[in-house]
């Protein structure tokens, strides 16, 4: 697929649905062309947010402890995809996938395949849906929004199978919510091995923070802002290429417990002249943090620079910051 090859026609129908919500009335997929086109734009935008997720559970000391890989939903298979060359094919045996459209689970296939000639790829079976076999590790990107009752339940049970559970959703308030609230509801079964740092319940369901969400920006390649295709893309689309919010969960049975000493920040540090305020989540819930510029100079000018994840081991005294090392610095120390 080229710019010069994409089905415009394709990607308007898309776009128009994902924007109307009735992605969710069935699938959507018409052709293979509506898959390459997608893949090459909008699933690379998605591939973008699950780069920076796993750029933050690899900084977590994390790996999958399952060699197995589970697609769900898989669209054109961008998650499982981004996955696979995170942690490098050799650490797998195999991937399947499922979604509700034939012609999206033989694109997924057919791409997989291509880029991984040593991975076992194949579709899923109804009867391994139907069955209560373990699955490995499950992989789900952004589907909360488009699911019925009957879809989410079925995807529920396939969580009761999964070692771990790898989860991207849109960075809105209301998907960011539910996604939080299914965290809160597997807690008694896997250790939240990200975004949290901690293993309470979901601060953002304490009171007075109802307008809260759990959501984070992931950072585009620069070069695509010099690039003309993709300057068109995003005004045909209407899209700020400039903004990848997403919301997130990192799910894994009998993982070590997180390092309760870090915080996350949620969404983006806001800057005014003399200091720079986040919303932080630790073990002690959410707390704004007030980052002097005075005081903390070089900290307030990381956060509005750094591309890493926004997790810090901070110094502070009650709502004031002193100091803090990013775990994105920590882990090049570690590694100098």
């Amino acid at each position: 697929m080229t710019w010069d090859q994409l089905d415009w026609a394709a990607l308007d129908r898309l776009r128009d649905g994902f924007l109307r919500g009735t992605a969710a009335n069935g699938p959507y997929w018409k052709s293979e062309s509506d898959l390459a086109s997608y893949d090459f734009t909008y699933a690379e935008r998605i591939g973008w947010k699950w780069d920076h997720v796993l750029r933050e559970l690899k900084l977590r000391g994390w790996r999958p402890t399952s060699r197995n890989i589970f697609d769900w939903g898989c669209g054109s298979g961008v998650a499982a995809r981004r996955v696979i060359s995170a942690f490098g094919a050799e650490s797998f045996d195999s991937l399947t996938v499922w979604d509700h459209s034939p012609l999206a689970m033989d694109f997924a296939v057919g791409r997989a395949q291509a880029a991984y000639p040593n991975l076992g790829v194949s579709s899923a079976t109804p009867g391994l849906l139907a069955g209560d076999s373990p699955i490995g590790l499950l992989v789900v990107s952004h589907v909360l929004n488009e699911l019925p009752a009957e879809a989410l339940a079925s995807l529920k049970s396939l969580i009761a199978r999964a070692q771990g559970v790898l989860w991207v959703e849109p960075g809105t308030h209301d998907v960011s919510r539910a996604l939080g609230r299914i965290r809160d509801e597997l807690l008694a079964t896997f250790t939240v091995v990200a975004p949290c740092t901690h293993l309470r319940t979901c601060p953002m369901f304490d009171a007075g923070n109802e307008r809260h969400w759990c959501h984070f920006f992931a950072p585009p390649p620069s070069e695509i802002f010099a690039d003309s295709n993709w300057v068109k893309f995003g005004q045909r689309a209407g899209i700020d290429l400039r903004s990848l919010p997403y919301a997130f969960l990192a799910l894994e049975r009998g993982a070590p417990a997180p390092d309760e000493s870090l915080g996350h920040v949620i969404g983006r540090a806001e800057h005014f002249k003399p200091y720079a305020r986040v919303l932080n989540c630790d073990r002690d819930g959410l707390t704004e943090l007030t980052i002097p510029k005075r005081a903390a100079s070089a900290l307030y000018k990381e956060l509005d620079r750094t591309k890493a994840p926004l997790v810090y081991r901070w110094q502070r005294d009650g709502g004031e910051v002193s100091g803090g090392r990013s775990l994105a610095a920590e882990a090049a120390d570690a590694g100098a």
